[in-house]
């Protein structure tokens, strides 16, 4: 599967921004989808993840509340609504998809990633 993500940009801290990613191919339905980022000088942290149907999400202690993963398999694209933003949220975003049993957080049970699209939070 091929991913793209995109949507992130510039916001002022304490908006909002909303990335989205796209899959290629018909089986987008059979993976577990991720989100991931990586700042500057730090290794890529997990951000949030949801299951095939959507019925299940796991976020990292640092977005839960703020963040929200949601998916349509009608059209191969996972989100990220991201609010309440802050500073600290400055990263590359990158999308994964997982053929793992479970949803998971760690970054080496993804084995198809999209190009990341850059977040920058002005405060």
């Amino acid at each position: 599967v091929q991913l793209q993500a995109f949507g992130g940009g510039l916001a002022q801290a304490g908006g909002s921004l909303r990335l989205s990613c796209a899959a290629s191919g018909r089986t987008f339905s059979r993976y577990h989808m991720g989100w991931f980022r990586q700042a500057p000088g730090k290794e890529r942290e997990f951000v949030a993840a949801i299951s095939r149907s959507g019925d299940s999400t796991i976020y990292a202690d640092s977005v839960r509340g703020r963040c929200t993963v949601s998916r349509d398999n009608a059209k191969n694209t996972v989100y990220l609504q991201m609010n309440s933003l802050k500073p600290k949220d400055m990263a590359v975003y990158y999308c994964a998809a997982s053929g793992t049993a479970l949803v998971l957080r760690t970054s080496n049970s993804y084995a198809y990633w999209g190009q990341g699209t850059e977040v920058t939070v002005s405060s």
